[in-house]
Order: structure tokens, then sequence, then C-alpha cells
């Protein structure tokens, strides 16, 4: 079977939603490989990719409660789904995930893939603290484990993380851990290492090298005049390094999910632009892609990059549009299809003031 194939078959179509954060209902979606997320700050762009991300690393990880089993039965499988949310979100209880109203109120979410078979459907109220309710119980595993990159860097706080975070009551998203993990998996061996290298090649020449994770647990830039602790690299190429750590374990490769929360976040704009390459690479490989942004600068990057090179691509944008009843989802192809977004509007219009004062000054 193809790597299209692949994608296509493990896909996530659509994500329905009623009463969730700040959201009244809304349904979603969508591309099988590429699909931003764009609003202003406070619109619920993390919440829409920590819901998404959610159910699939529950699917897909391996429960040593289920003593074995494909599945995990049931009611052991809306435990870890609820522990999973708590995990991520970090709220006091699951109903604070609930969106306020007056009274008891019940929250929904429902999951559609292009195998039937991982759809699931579950819910829990707003006086719930720890408990949800399948409605529909997915009846195979997802086959990989998804990855989540958060707006901060990890490889200069990996060293003994994942073990400080699980014997210890830490307040980072529970993402953060699941990340690490990924990141100090064994580098991928065999068949797929020519692809690995074509797909390390251009991030290891912005990076000036290639990263190395060190028997003491430390990732280091290894450059050609010796190696450099990733404390002391530029929070950039860290961003970078985590790309290219996971393409080289395989976590990126062949299929799978990307969920990525701005990219962009304290990248000057030659780093963003190899950043929207490596999206759309990454998304052209076999990932679903999933991106939370409200940068003009990446969302015109990714724009070219499709028309000019990547126009196969199956893509969707969604804007998030904060109302006086809730956030509403517009959704589309393209950015003309999702509404105006407050945050791309200010760059416009900032690009807009600096051009006429420009012009009146060389009127002068």
């Amino acid at each position: 079977m193809s790597v299209k194939g692949q994608t296509e078959i493990a896909m996530l179509k659509s994500l329905h939603i009623e009463r969730f954060t700040a959201f009244p209902e809304a349904e979603l979606h969508f591309g099988s490989d590429l699909n931003v997320i764009i609003g202003e700050n406070g619109s619920g762009k993390s919440h829409l990719l920590n819901a998404a991300y959610t159910p699939i690393a529950v699917g897909a990880a391996k429960h040593p409660e289920a003593s074995g089993a494909a599945l995990p039965p049931k009611p052991l499988l809306q435990s870890l789904l609820a522990r999973k949310l708590v995990g991520v979100f970090r709220p006091e209880g699951l109903w604070r995930l609930v969106r306020r109203q007056r009274g008891r109120s019940e929250c929904h979410l429902a999951y559609r893939f292009a195998d039937p078979q991982l759809d699931l459907a579950f819910g829990f109220s707003s006086v719930e603290r720890s408990e949800v309710t399948l409605d529909r119980v997915p009846a195979a595993r997802a086959e990989k484990l998804p990855v989540f990159l958060p707006t901060r860097e990890l490889l200069s706080i990996y060293p003994g993380f994942v073990s400080l975070y699980e014997t210890t009551q830490l307040e980072f998203p529970e993402t953060w851990r699941d990340t690490c993990i990924l990141l100090g998996a064994p580098l991928a061996r065999g068949p797929r290492e020519a692809r690995i290298k074509e797909l390390l090649e251009p991030l290891e020449a912005a990076m000036g090298g290639g990263i190395v994770l060190e028997p003491s647990g430390r990732f280091y830039l290894e450059l050609p005049s010796g190696t450099m602790e990733m404390q002391l690299v530029a929070e950039g190429l860290r961003k970078l390094a985590m790309i290219a750590r996971l393409i080289a374990t395989g976590s990126l490769l062949d299929k799978g999910y990307l969920f990525w929360d701005e990219p962009e976040a304290n990248l000057n704009p030659r780093i963003v632009k190899t950043i929207a390459r490596t999206i759309v690479q990454t998304a052209q490989s076999g990932i679903q892609v999933f991106i939370a942004t409200h940068s003009l600068f990446l969302m015109r990057e990714l724009h070219v990059l499709q028309q000019r090179e990547f126009s196969s691509l199956d893509a969707r944008c969604f804007g998030l549009h904060i109302t006086p009843g809730g956030v509403s989802v517009q959704q589309g192809k393209t950015m003309d299809d999702i509404g105006p977004i407050a945050a791309l509007d200010e760059d416009l219009q900032q690009s807009a003031r600096y051009i006429d004062a420009e012009a009146a000054q060389s009127g002068r």
C-alpha cells in the first residue's frame, strides 16, 4: 500500500463538538494532509489541537492495565480518556472543560476516521470531575502514536523530564511528557534511512549540523567544529532540531499525525520559512498535520509553497471567530474561505500604513 493510502486509512476526517470550552457547537472536516487552525489569542486554537490529539494518543498507546488486549475494555477506556483529558488540558476537573451555562450541562465530542473502526464518541457533564461516558467505542487501535509539538521547545529540558513528570506533581501539560518520550526513542534503521536522510538534509543545513542524544541523556548539536549543548543553541534552531529528531526516530515518517501549536512562536522570519517548508514536506510524506497559528507570515509562506510546489496537498483552513455566544468556526480550502481574522487584519493594516508613510515621506 502507498504512503498516501496508509494515511487516508488512518486520517482523522472530522471532529464534532458540543458545549466544549469556548465552542457552543462546531463540526470540523479535516484535510488528509494539512490543516491550519487560525485565530487570535483566546479563540480556542490550542483547545482544538488538544481535543483532536487526546483520543488518538489514548488509542495508540499501550496500556499495562489492558493486560495485552488489543483494545482496553470500555470501562478502562473511559477512565483512560478522562485521565488523558485532565493530563493534557490541566483543568481542576473535567467539568471545567464544559461550556459554562446556567444549570447542569453536558459536553460531547465525536470523531470520525477514514477507517470507521477507529471512530469514537464520548461526553461528560458539568458536575463530573474524572469520568467520561463512551457513546461509541472504537473497534481497533490507532497504529501510531501522534506527535504534539508545543509552543516551547523541549530538547533543553529533556534530561530527566519524563521520570520527573511521572514521579512528581508537575503542572506541565502531558503533551510535553508524550513528546519527550518520542524524542528519546532510538533512531530508525533499515529501508527508511534513505527517506530519512532526504528529509533531514534541509533541516541540518539550516541548523549547521545534526542532532545527537548522548548516553548522559542530553541532546547536542553536532557541528563541524564540535558539539554544542542544546541549551546554548538558539530557540528557533532547537525547534528545527525537535522535528529533525522525530524524523530520525521514525515518529514523523510514512504515516501518523503531527499537532503543532504556533510553530512560528519566538522565531525570526528566516526560520519561519524553513518551518513552513518542513510542515508541507511532512504533510506530503504521509503525516496528517494540524497546526494552530495567528501568524500572517507563516500563512503566506504555506500558501506560496502550496501554489508553487505542493499543489496536490489536501489542505483545509479553519477560522475561529469570537462572538457574544461563543467561538464559531468557518472552514474552507484557503484563507479566503474563513472570514476576517483580527490578528491577520492587523498585520495587513500595518503593511498598508507603512507603505502610505513611506510614500508620504518620499513625496516631500
